[in-house]
């Protein structure tokens, strides 16, 4: 008997670590999951345009087979990567956030440019002409997947730089996943609410029993389209936000410590400048902005250097450019 209440003892003591270890994974998870807003608001806003111009009862299979290989980038490929990264090369993670910072400058310097000066149509005017539906739809989850991969690094790296070090590996893998899974499950589950509130809204426009209800669906399909606006506002700001933060950590903590402190220097005489219970409010206020603001002049100066040099690098080592020819 006394060795059978040890061994429930032992079971115990064994329960008690693996829920201090479950809820390390989940506090973990979340911080992790936190830093990586920037990225995820943008994956969320991004992701719309690829259903526009589908049939309706295309619309949610195709954000299913965008968040299936969404999975498949983070768990299948991603996460052994972050693994061996954190094993075998740390020094490389803060040289890597800052590639992946400077991504995000491009990405939103990009979108912010052809806001002010959208693309040119076609010289000849002529329309494309018709593809095949399936083959379209093909085309299109594979365009997602291939964006979603690097969205879906640049958040895994943010989620592996915020794990704490020293920790045993199949913590940090567990952590990771539940990221992995957490985010993806976040963002296309959202992504599939906002496609689908346009046709809600006018299903109760059409068959609301109550004039409350079929006027709450008008006013759905009213706001949706300046909502989509909104959100890719917000995600531009967030992917320059969040880019800008990275590339200036990276920078202070490993060349050039000026930029970062002449921000928080800033932000600091702002809190000072307002009452004290806006002091916390106002110094992340003005470091976010001025975060932006640098990940805006960072990827303007980016765009000529990618439309000069990477983009026709690449399409030469690839071959496309002399398949142009």
């Amino acid at each position: 008997m006394s060795g059978l209440l040890a061994l429930l003892d032992d079971v115990a003591g064994i329960a008690k670590i693996a829920a201090a270890s479950v809820d390390d994974v989940a506090a973990q998870a979340t911080k992790a999951g936190a830093k990586a807003a920037g990225a995820v608001i943008d994956d969320a806003a991004v992701t719309p345009k690829y259903v526009h111009g589908f049939a309706a009862a295309r619309e949610l299979p195709i954000v299913g087979k965008i968040a299936l290989g969404s999975i498949r980038n983070k768990l299948l490929f991603l996460l052994p990567a972050a693994l061996l990264l954190s094993a075998f090369a740390p020094w490389a993670i803060t040289p890597l956030l800052m590639i992946g910072g400077a991504y995000l400058c491009f990405e939103g310097a990009e979108k912010v440019w052809h806001l002010f000066l959208p693309a040119a149509p076609h010289a000849d005017g002529t329309p494309a002409a018709p593809q095949n539906p399936e083959h379209l739809e093909a085309e299109k989850v594979s365009g997602a997947v291939k964006t979603d991969f690097i969205l879906s690094a640049e958040i895994m790296t943010i989620a592996l730089a915020a794990l704490p070090a020293g920790q045993p590996v199949w913590m940090e893998a567990l952590t990771l996943a539940v990221v992995a899974v957490g985010i993806t499950v976040v963002v296309y589950g959202g992504v599939a609410l906002i496609v689908k509130a346009d046709d809600v809204g006018l299903w109760l426009a059409r068959r609301g029993r109550l004039g409350a209800t079929r006027a709450l669906g008008r006013g759905l399909v009213a706001v949706m389209p300046g909502f989509l606006k909104a959100l890719m506002a917000v995600g531009t700001a967030a992917m320059l936000w969040v880019g800008g933060s990275i590339v200036l950590h990276g920078l202070a903590e490993t060349l050039w410590h000026a930029p970062y402190d002449l921000i928080h220097e800033l932000a600091a005489k702002a809190g000072h400048a307002v009452p004290e219970s806006l002091l916390g409010a106002t110094e992340w206020s003005v470091t976010a902005a001025l975060d932006g603001l640098f990940g805006l002049a960072l990827g303007l100066v980016l765009l000529p250097i990618v439309a000069k040099l990477i983009d026709p690098a690449i399409a030469a080592l690839s071959g496309k450019g002399k398949a142009a020819h």
